[in-house]
């Protein structure tokens, strides 16, 4: 029973601290929310596979351009934040609350105009860069 209490501990002790060191030039947590926000939108349009889709390297790209970050900064941002499971999981529960707050403006303009409707974001003309989403 001492075994199993020690190994039980030694896992829950360990979980806690990963060693994973915070990277200097570390990405401030509510940027990194909208990084990964705009990362699931256009893995979502990719996966449907809409006009072709978008590619992991038009993603790459434009994620680099839109938030002027580097690969490595994103990978060590992302595993810095992902060594604290319950901090990810809240992070997110933002981008899931975003997500269900764009399906509710989407279901209301179609209900009042009976046509589809893209959320804001997704096809912005704000930045010619994006990939196109059709």
């Amino acid at each position: 029973m001492k075994k199993l209490v020690f190994i039980a501990a030694f896992f829950v002790f360990s979980c806690q601290n990963n060693g994973v060191e915070k990277p200097d030039n570390l990405i401030e947590k509510d940027k990194m929310v909208d990084i990964l926000y705009d990362v699931s939108l256009l893995e979502a349009v990719r996966s449907q596979g809409i006009n072709g889709g978008v590619t992991n390297k038009e993603i790459n790209d434009f994620i680099k351009r839109k938030y002027n970050i580097d690969s490595t900064q994103f990978v060590k941002s992302n595993r810095y934040y992902a060594a604290d499971v319950d901090e990810y999981k809240k992070m997110y529960e933002k981008i899931k609350s975003r997500v269900d707050e764009e399906i509710k403006k989407v279901d209301q303009n179609m209900q009042g105009t009976g046509q589809p409707s893209t959320p804001a974001n997704v096809n912005s003309t704000q930045n010619s860069d994006a990939p196109r989403v059709y």
